[in-house]
């Protein structure tokens, strides 16, 4: 007798522990699982890790669960990234520079979620290497939603990076979180089509000079960013528009014969509108060259190379009149004539200009 009810007691012991245990379950997932998905140029040098540069960088997944959690490390501890879940971008994390989890969300409800992980800031703030996500309670990784149907890929400088687009301070501020690529106008107007989404951008950058040594033809090829050795493969995507938004940075250093960069491109002698316009038509060629089918979007604005008076519209207009292809158009935003770079209702404005313009000219 006393033996039986030792047993149930047993039974009845295990089956709790055993229903503790499944209630916990952990799931990891590896950079490599086809559960993952990821958008952008992103870098898998093993099947351990996967490495983000370029601001938009993102990796997600689908799954059911009660938590979630990723394990980071940025070589910089100065990125900074959007953790979206189900949609909506609920928090912002800033990766260290060790290996640890971090929890992107606790305490969810039954059912299917969506988690992703979005990189806001620029790649010369730190690359970030991810090495899985954890899934726990019953945890269970559902299906990547399809493909999605369209591609947008950007070439762009602060305004597109959404540099200190989040500072209302006055001092345009790019530390931390202030810039946020999550509400650049390049990204609002992905999501607007629920397109999938590229972005190769740098504050400072330039076709001809920039503030920095680099210019984007130098740059613009290139998977790791960092690296001069590293090149992207252009046949992976083929993007159906691209958006060409630069020349800021020359319409300023072209008249700074004292800047090094001035002098380092350009010696003693100030670059003719030829040379400039010569300059924008062989970077168009080159993206060209990589995407012969998409459709190309020069655009310019909204910071004052677009003022009233402002040449440099022109030049653009020229350069892309002498490319003969119809598939190539031009965009200006108009002047915001407000201090420093956009802030969020002006990155919005111009999303929404973008956004009609591809809806009318190219039926989207």
């Amino acid at each position: 007798m006393r033996s039986n009810v030792f047993l149930r007691l047993s039974a009845f012991l295990f089956v709790v522990l055993w229903s503790g245990c499944v209630s916990q379950k952990t799931v990891s997932v590896t950079p490599v699982d086809e559960h993952v998905a990821y958008m952008g140029r992103v870098g898998k040098p093993s099947p351990e890790a996967a490495e983000l540069y370029w601001s938009g960088t993102s990796v997600k997944m689908n799954f059911e669960g009660t938590s979630v959690k990723a394990r980071l490390k940025d070589n910089t501890g100065k990125s900074y990234y959007n953790v979206i879940l189900d949609g909506d971008s609920i928090s912002m994390i800033q990766p260290d520079t060790a290996a640890k989890f971090y929890t992107l969300a606790a305490q969810l409800p039954a059912g299917k979620h969506t988690v992703e992980l979005f990189k806001r800031t620029e790649w010369d703030k730190g690359t970030t290497t991810f090495y899985g996500f954890e899934v726990e309670g019953k945890g269970k990784l559902l299906p990547v939603a399809p493909p999605k149907t369209r591609t947008i890929e950007f070439y762009g400088n602060s305004i597109t990076a959404g540099y200190a687009v989040e500072d209302y301070s006055g001092k345009d501020n790019p530390a931390g979180p202030n810039t946020n690529h999550y509400l650049s106008y390049a990204a609002l107007t992905s999501r607007f089509f629920d397109a999938e989404h590229t972005c190769i951008c740098k504050s400072g950058i330039g076709i001809t000079v920039s503030w920095e040594a680099n210019i984007m033809p130098d740059i613009y090829d290139r998977l790791n960013p960092s690296d001069p050795s590293s090149k992207w493969d252009f046949s992976q995507k083929q993007p159906d528009v691209v958006v060409i938004n630069l020349f800021q940075n020359d319409s300023w250093i072209v008249n700074l014969p004292n800047n090094d960069q001035y002098k380092r491109r350009f010696g003693n002698t100030k670059p003719t509108e030829e040379f400039l316009i010569t300059a924008y038509q062989n970077f168009v060629k080159s993206i060209r060259g990589k995407y012969p089918n998409a459709h190309i979007i020069a655009m310019l604005g909204n910071m004052d190379i677009t003022r009233p008076g402002s040449p440099w519209p022109g030049y653009v207009e020229k350069a892309v009149a002498g490319l003969q292809d119809g598939k190539i158009y031009t965009l200006f935003a108009p002047y915001k004539n407000t201090p420093g770079h956009p802030r969020v209702e002006e990155q919005q404005a111009m999303a929404n200009q973008l956004i009609k313009f591809m809806q009318e000219k190219l039926n989207w």
